[in-house]
């Protein structure tokens, strides 16, 4: 995606932050529940109209929302639940950011703005879901340009340039593109590949029967075969 093409530069710089981070022994999931925290904050500001300081709090939000995972696996405590809780709360905060700009909008008697902001946020859920949902029957799914770091992106500079309706026509239209995108190409991968596709269902099965059965904390070889911190 563009956002990670243009972060290649500041690896090496990210690498170092992470490594100082990670000697601390602070634990990756405070990092998590932190830009939680902080995305929450920056709803409030959105609510009460000041763009500009919620973006900026939202710089912050991301930095742990970025850092959390490579932290994890430089202590060596990447875990499933991790994973988990990381995309949990990203969706958390993805739905407090654009309510709070629905009830600013709300005040204001900004209508039009209002039913913008719940498009958008309806389709920053359904470009995660819709991913989530392919993988489970077709694997890897990387098509369409709006994942959440380019919707993140677009609202901080939205907010910072005081541009935020324009920021949200394209929030509005741009990820529900993709969410179409993501249904044309696993119904077409559905098509072509039908029998792949139902081992690709039984295997998600067969997994989801095993994490029942087992706490994956006290199962090492599923951890290593399918932990990650992704969001």
């Amino acid at each position: 995606m563009l956002t990670r093409r243009i972060a290649q530069p500041f690896e090496w710089l990210l690498e170092r932050i992470v490594a100082g981070i990670a000697a601390t022994g602070v634990p990756p999931n405070l990092l998590t529940w932190s830009s939680l925290i902080l995305n929450l904050w920056a709803g409030i500001l959105f609510g009460a109209g000041r763009f500009a300081a919620a973006s900026g709090m939202m710089i912050f939000a991301g930095f742990f929302d970025i850092v959390d995972g490579p932290v994890a696996r430089k202590q060596g405590r990447v875990t499933v639940f991790g994973g988990f809780l990381d995309s949990i709360l990203d969706r958390y905060s993805d739905l407090i950011l654009f309510l709070g700009l629905l009830i600013y909008y709300s005040q204001v008697n900004r209508f039009a703005y209002a039913c913008l902001a719940g498009i958008a946020m309806s389709g920053a859920v359904m470009v995660s879901y819709a991913r989530a949902r392919a993988e489970s029957l077709i694997g890897k799914v990387e098509v369409g340009f709006w994942e959440r770091p380019e919707r993140i992106v677009l609202m901080i500079i939205g907010g910072l340039a005081n541009r935020m309706p324009l920021a949200l026509w394209v929030l509005a239209i741009g990820p529900n593109i993709t969410v179409i995108h993501r249904i044309i190409y696993t119904w077409q991968r559905t098509k072509a590949e039908p029998e792949a596709d139902e081992a690709a269902i039984a295997q998600a099965n067969a997994q989801r029967e095993i994490s029942a059965a087992h706490d994956v904390r006290d199962t090492p070889a599923l951890i290593s075969r399918t932990a990650h911190r992704g969001g």
